[in-house]
């Protein structure tokens, strides 16, 4: 038996790498075409490209691993009842329930790492991410604003500084307009200045220090004067449309996300959809590492169901299904941000359907009962002339 169950574990963690792999990849690719003229405008080198997407792997893979498991034990255990294994198992005297402790240990290590990827994964990679693009638009910023030169790199700003440093980021003799604001100009003047980066609410700011401020609104003009102003730059004209702003709920760390929705009563300023996102957003995050466990478990007799099936249309099946899933999945993300379902009932139900359903089609398979499917197609008749 442990042989037994090692090779299957074997096979099982084989198929499952070169899954993932192979869906990581396709998503990969795909950001990469998305964020091409990100990467273009800004000549980001090959070794800052891979670390913007290895921050951007946690997202990917708390999504991804459950199909993986899936896909793994439906194709291992598809393949041993098409080179009939599971019958000369059966005929030595091992049942099917002898063989389900190594998809269900494979099936409880793919959800501690999902687990992983949600309570602390997700986090580290969007703060790293974010901090990654605020290094770049802060990098591009420093190379715009050049000594003595007036820039109009960014739209609605004018700066000029007559000394800047490229080590320290300090300017001296900074001079702003500003005209982002319908209706008011604003020309502001300072001796010193810097640049600065708040990567906790993803801003990059042009910090002025003992300036004035001449504030033209119609034919009013206003002179005001500062010790301490903040011009902030719109990074999503740096970032070619990527803003940075204030977290989304599926960007936040999972402490963060339990803190708002414990104190959901007695937030100020939080709007009511956006506290349902936050309560969705913790669902999700623990229904998707137990989707490991029960698409794994479920896989695992369909595949003896479906015996002597194609490896092909095994995958069609397996991905079919899974389409099944996240669609259920998808409605009750939608159905709880918009009130109309509890959060729990929907982000659960899917795996309450799929569990109850494993254990239908698992007393099916130990019955050796299988699923046979015939087309049949209408024959043709002659009709004489």
């Amino acid at each position: 038996m442990k042989l037994l169950h090692r090779q299957i574990f074997k096979e099982l963690s084989t198929i499952f790498t070169l899954s993932l792999s192979g869906f990581m990849g396709l998503i990969l690719i795909g950001r990469l075409l998305q964020f091409r003229e990100l990467f273009m405008t800004q000549s980001l080198s090959a070794l800052e490209m891979g670390k913007l997407f290895l921050y951007l792997c946690p997202f990917f893979l708390l999504v991804l691993t459950p199909i993986a498991t899936m896909l793994s034990i439906f194709l291992t255990f598809l393949r041993m009842s098409s080179d009939n294994e599971i019958t000369a198992l059966k005929s030595g005297g091992l049942s099917l329930y002898r063989m389900i402790p190594a998809p269900l240990v494979f099936c409880l290590i793919c959800t501690l790492a999902d687990v992983f990827f949600s309570m602390y994964g997700l986090s580290w990679g969007t703060e790293n991410f974010r901090k990654a693009l605020m290094d770049i638009a802060r990098t591009k910023s420093q190379l715009a604003i050049q000594p003595g030169v007036f820039n109009t790199d960014f739209p609605g700003l004018v700066f000029y500084a007559e000394e800047v440093d490229d080590k320290t980021s300090r300017m001296r003799s900074v001079f702003v307009r500003d005209s982002t604001r319908k209706g008011m100009t604003a020309t502001i003047v300072a001796p010193r200045g810097e640049i600065r980066t708040d990567s906790k609410n993803g801003r990059l700011l042009i910090h002025l220090e003992d300036g004035r401020i001449y504030q033209q609104e119609k034919q009013q003009l206003g002179v005001l004067k500062f010790s301490n102003y903040d011009v902030r730059i719109p990074l999503a004209d740096i970032l070619k449309g990527y803003d940075v702003d204030d977290p989304r709920p599926k960007e936040m760390a999972w402490k963060k996300l339990v803190r708002i929705s414990r104190a959901k009563d007695r937030a100020q300023g939080l709007d009511e959809r956006f506290l349902r996102k936050v309560d969705v957003e913790i669902q999700k995050r623990l229904a998707l590492p137990v989707a490991c466990l029960v698409l794994g478990m479920f896989a695992m007799p369909i595949a003896c169901i479906f015996r002597g099936l194609k490896q092909q249309y095994g995958l069609i099946i397996s991905m079919g299904l899974f389409l099944v899933y996240y669609t259920m999945l998808s409605l009750g993300i939608t159905f709880g941000e918009s009130g109309t379902l509890s959060p729990v009932v929907g982000l659960w139900t899917p795996n309450i359907i799929f569990a109850a359903a494993f254990g239908f089609m698992l007393r099916l398979a130990v019955k050796e009962k299988s699923l046979r499917f015939k087309i049949r197609l209408p024959k043709l008749r002659r009709r004489s002339a």
